[in-house]
């Protein structure tokens, strides 16, 4: 891959995938959703990270979110429809793009956004379907879409709603008005308000917090929190015994244990992706 584009780099049990057109703002075009696709296939297989930060290139922006202009072959393609009222092309634009999202947020390891500067659209929503925020107090978040006679179909919209509560959700959404870090922080939108310029090195930081922990464990936590968005409380409570049993039965804590007793620093094994308790 050239310069443009989407970069993976992977150090050990830590992947950083970078956005990288900072000329737009790191604005998604029709290349780029199949390139974190592409990612999140790569992320996937043996050895699997144990944990993934996704930031922007340059000091400017995390994400634009969806590239409006002309040459981005997606925007010409639905103009067209919507010239004809075809819904059957819209359909299939707006399938790929959530496709690609979706399948990159359902990596089974903590992702952390590194909001380096603008998360505005599309690119606040990729924000807000990742496990864990770090903010540059600099940066802004702006569901900027009604603005453009849009609304969110990253899947971001229904995210924001479960993360801040629906008034939260709709006071950000429809008046397409921008926050800054602190208010962010303030309405349980992100997690950390990093130094300035240091949102990545403040996200590295927080999986490397996650990645002195129990691979398993880490991995099967996330699995009911992520499930109690979609279920309901007795039906969470019964997957999170389940999985607590799932877990203890593959042994990984006799290594913590372990090392907590002895008083030293514990070394879990790898984890490969059949491993991950279902």
């Amino acid at each position: 891959m050239g310069p443009e584009g989407i970069a993976v780099e992977k150090n050990g049990p830590l992947a950083i995938v970078t956005l990288r057109r900072p000329y737009r703002l790191n604005a998604f075009n029709q290349a780029m959703f199949g390139e974190l696709e592409d990612a999140a296939r790569e992320l996937s297989n043996a050895p699997l990270p144990q944990a993934v930060v996704i930031t922007g290139a340059g000091a400017d922006a995390f994400s634009a979110g969806f590239d409006v202009n002309p040459d981005n072959p997606m925007v010409a393609e639905m103009a067209r429809a919507m010239e004809l009222r075809e819904k059957e092309p819209i359909a299939r634009s707006i399938g790929a793009l959530r496709a690609a999202v979706d399948r990159f947020v359902a990596l089974p390891v903590p992702i952390i956004a590194a909001v380096n500067g603008k998360a505005f659209g599309g690119g606040a929503e990729l924000a807000v379907r990742c496990d864990l925020r770090v903010m540059d107090p600099a940066a802004e978040i702006c569901f900027s879409e009604v603005r453009l006679g849009l609304m969110p179909d990253w899947g971001g919209g229904a995210t924001l709603a479960h993360l801040i509560g629906s008034a939260s959700a709709a006071d950000l959404i429809l008046t397409a008005r921008r926050v800054g870090a602190d208010e962010a922080m303030r309405m349980g939108l992100i997690n950390r308000i990093s130094a300035p310029g240091k949102a990545l090195e403040e996200a590295v930081e927080m999986a490397e917090a996650i990645i002195r922990n129990g691979p398993q464990a880490v991995r099967s936590a996330l699995k009911v929190i992520r499930a109690g968005r979609n279920l309901s409380l007795q039906a969470t409570l019964d997957l999170e015994q389940q999985t607590a049993v799932d877990l203890i039965a593959s042994g990984e804590c006799l290594h913590g244990i372990g090392a907590f007793l002895s008083g030293e620093t514990p070394d879990f094994p790898d984890l490969s992706p059949e491993d991950i308790a279902e």
